[in-house]
């Protein structure tokens, strides 16, 4: 299903004068580039506040010379890369381990930059106070070999556990993990915006880990662009636009939260407070300041030690990602 979804053009003119924000659209040099090679854009779409910079791109997408910005819905899910390698979906967001793991896979996707550092949260019931303490313990997920589940692995293994054995996860396509975990009938869940603000609301469990705020996980980026390889290939001028317009569109959510987070609620993503606590929480300049190699190099080297992948990340890095783009981007605009 196709949908349009995109910040009212007067607000998000308004708006960014308002947070004075020179050159947000447009900027000196950028037509030398040349148009996109394609007008047509597509952008994989769910329901989730953690991509709105994707969800608020429409103008900034517009002003880089694309024509048919379309927002394709799709599940959210594991199979989201292989639309992208596929060419049905252009380009995508998601967590830069889960990217490890279809590279890992042979998938010919490739990642261009990070869009912000950590959104999730593990919340777990008494008397467990460190993710050492799950051992034997039951963790909810949506599915196996999905964002959490990555994400989850990756914080067992840092600690020494082994993500394979050391959890009893509870999955299912027809499960709520969110209920399972407010109804104590699993020990720990790994929550996604605005989740946690749903179980904080619903005072259930406590945190253990907060991407957004504990080391190690708030020192890399946790979601980022990619997307196909042959389409980054053979379009590299429209790559270099959707990159420029997106991370532009990541600056608008740290700069106006609230405008931001009002435009999601109307479009009934979420309630307007939990969007409003999710902009304020995540970084969204992090793509500035952090270094998306050293990402993925963290994130596929804790796989690896897991048994999770089979490949280094030295050959991730070198097969399945383009940073050119993303260091054309911060010179343009002195990062």
């Amino acid at each position: 299903m196709m949908a349009r979804i995109m910040l009212d053009r007067r607000r998000f003119m308004a708006s960014a004068s308002a947070a004075g924000a020179v050159g947000m659209i447009g900027g000196p040099g950028f037509a030398d580039e040349g148009p996109p090679e394609t007008m047509t854009i597509r952008l994989a779409y769910y329901s989730n506040i953690c991509l709105a910079p994707t969800l608020i791109a429409g103008e900034l997408l517009r002003a880089e010379g694309f024509k048919d910005i379309q927002y394709v819905r799709v599940p959210e899910s594991f199979t989201v890369p292989e639309l992208v390698a596929r060419g049905e979906v252009h380009f995508a967001s998601t967590f830069a381990g889960t990217l490890a793991h279809h590279l890992d896979n042979g998938l010919p996707i490739t990642a261009l930059a990070g869009i912000h550092a950590g959104c999730y949260e593990l919340f777990a019931h008494e008397p467990i106070r460190t993710i050492s303490d799950l051992r034997g313990r039951s963790v909810a997920i949506q599915e196996l070999n999905s964002d959490g589940h990555f994400y989850l692995a990756i914080m067992a293994a840092h600690v020494g556990l082994d993500p394979q054995r050391d959890f009893t996860w509870v999955t299912g396509p027809d499960l709520n993990p969110l209920k399972l975990f407010a109804d104590r009938k699993v020990d720990a869940f790994l929550a996604f915006p605005p989740e946690p603000q749903e179980l904080r609301a619903l005072k259930v469990g406590r945190v253990i880990i907060s991407t957004v705020q504990d080391k190690p996980w708030s020192q890399y980026l946790c979601c980022a662009l990619y997307g196909g390889r042959d389409f980054v290939q053979n379009h590299p001028i429209a790559t270099k636009r959707y990159l420029r317009a997106l991370l532009k569109a990541a600056d608008y959510c740290a700069a106006e939260p609230r405008l931001v987070a009002q435009q999601l609620a109307d479009k009934g993503m979420s309630r307007l407070d939990y969007a409003l606590q999710t902009l304020i929480d995540i970084q969204y300049r992090s793509w500035r300041e952090y270094d998306p190699e050293d990402t993925m190099r963290f994130y596929a080297l804790r796989l690896h030690e897991a048994g999770m992948i089979k490949s280094k990340p030295e050959w991730i890095i070198a097969e399945g990602t383009d940073w050119r783009f993303l260091e054309e981007i911060k010179r343009e605009l002195k990062a």
